[in-house]
């Protein structure tokens, strides 16, 4: 009995003892400390990583790794060293808090993966201290509206751009606008609209200007005059520009050719050899066919294209063709607008008429024939004559040729017609004719033959007067 009792404590004893020695063998982790930063970024599409961090202290564990988390401990990443740590790219994580963490683990670790919470990792580890990332909502710009502007550099008149609007999100504690020139050298840097629209454009001279809006944060190196602002280094967003043009005052130069008269007859009517001459400047131009109140039939971009017009389709009425020289946007050179009410930069030529009528018609001759005795010294003259029918045309004249055509006499009316003597034209024959025309026609000239005027006109029936 005494040595079943003896062996029963010493069995005790050797399991005490053999605890004592498992406790004595567990590892205590340490994860060191954890030194740099706090950082702070903005989400602006621009990578940011951290740099500077260092661990300090006695690190005590089998395995060590980087952790980061977000503030409420989810895993968002494992770089297994510093290298990979300043390698994450913290501006894809959107705004919000971030915090780097070393953990120092035996093997075994239960929870150590992306997408699990770090408050539940189970088994021998230990976590230092935090480090922590704010990632801020970066600047935005937001976008610029208004213009284009063109104005005439030089010409002594203040230039000021009015009605520039900024639309959108805008985010960020410092603002301005900022006006460079089309190499990007920053000429003025107005801090509000009122700024801006106090600019006077005219005294930069010739060439372009652009408008820009900025948001920043803190200070920016390179937001300067004369600095370029392609070089700004900082936190910053830039809006879209707005175009300022600084041109030359456009001219039209001189319009010749013409004028033209049409009948209305079904006929295609068109110009030709119309011509530009002087010295056009402008680096837009076009012509422009108004009627003659001025509103806008047609915008031919070239001659060709005014050449290629059928006046005959737009009825009975007048015509202007004007040639003008432009830059930027012109308000109201469009179809159906008013030429008058052009606004912009421009300049007019001359205008050419394009008058549209209705064909003439010199309606019927009455009276005669005629039949004197030639040389016998008494005054043969004409009476009698009358014209009848509804003659259209707004010019008209009696024409008076011998029998081959010749023009003898252009009487201008009855009276001068009955006070022509033909005695003094010897024997032969005379033919009267009545004309309506329109225009200028060519031919139309004592001693020139009838038989070849050009133009728009009508003849009526002769009245033959014999001369024996």
């Amino acid at each position: 009995m005494k040595k079943i009792i003896l062996s029963t404590l010493a069995l005790v004893a050797l399991t005490f003892a053999s605890c004592d020695d498992e406790k004595d063998n567990v590892i205590v982790t340490n994860a060191g400390t954890l030194n740099g930063g706090p950082f702070t970024f903005f989400v602006d599409g621009k990578v940011d990583n951290v740099s500077g961090i260092s661990l300090s202290g006695t690190v005590v564990g089998s395995n060590t790794t980087y952790v980061i988390t977000d503030d409420s401990a989810k895993i968002l990443g494992l770089p297994p060293n510093l290298t990979a740590l300043e390698g994450v790219n913290f501006d894809t994580a959107g705004t919000g808090k971030c915090y780097i963490w070393h953990l120092a683990y035996e093997d075994g670790l239960i929870g150590a993966e992306e997408g699990k919470s770090a408050n539940d990792l189970q088994g021998n580890y230990a976590l230092s201290n935090k480090i922590e990332i704010t990632r801020e909502g970066g600047p935005i710009a937001g976008t610029l509206n208004g213009g284009p502007f063109t104005f005439v550099a030089g010409d002594g008149k203040v230039d000021n751009v009015s009605g520039v609007t900024v639309t959108g999100t805008s985010a960020g504690s410092e603002k301005s606008f900022i006006v460079t020139d089309d190499a990007g050298k920053i000429l003025g840097i107005p801090k509000d609209i009122a700024g801006l629209e106090g600019v006077n454009f005219d005294v930069a001279g010739f060439g372009k200007c652009l408008i820009w809006y900025i948001r920043y944060e803190g200070k920016l190196e390179g937001l300067e005059m004369g600095k370029n602002a392609n070089d700004l280094k900082g936190v910053f967003s830039l809006s879209n520009s707005i175009d300022v043009n600084r041109v030359m005052m456009p001219s039209a130069g001189t319009l010749t050719g013409g004028p033209f008269t049409f009948a209305v007859d079904g006929t295609v009517d068109n110009v030709s050899g119309i011509a530009v001459t002087g010295t056009p400047v402008g680096s837009k131009k076009s012509f422009i066919i108004t009627d003659d109140a001025g509103k806008i039939l047609g915008l031919p971009g070239d001659l060709a294209g005014v050449e290629g017009v059928n006046f005959d389709g737009a009825g009975v009425g007048k015509c202007l063709i004007w040639y003008i020289r432009y830059e930027g946007e012109l308000e109201g050179l469009e179809m159906d607008k008013n030429a008058n009410d052009l606004k912009g930069v421009f300049s007019l030529s001359n205008s050419i008429e394009v008058n549209r009528v209705t064909p003439p018609s010199a309606g019927t001759l009455t009276g005669g024939p005629f039949t004197f005795t030639a040389g016998d010294g008494m005054a043969d003259n004409v009476s009698g004559i009358a014209v009848t029918g509804m003659p259209v045309g707004s010019k008209k004249s009696f024409m008076i040729t011998d029998n081959a055509g010749k023009i003898l006499g252009l009487p201008g009316d009855l009276a001068a017609l009955e006070g022509v003597n033909f005695d003094g034209a010897g024997t032969g024959v005379c033919l009267i004719w009545y004309i309506r025309y329109e225009g200028d026609l060519e031919g139309l000239e004592m001693d020139k033959n009838a038989n070849d005027i050009k133009g728009i006109f009508d003849l009526s029936n002769s009245i033959t007067v014999n001369r024996n």
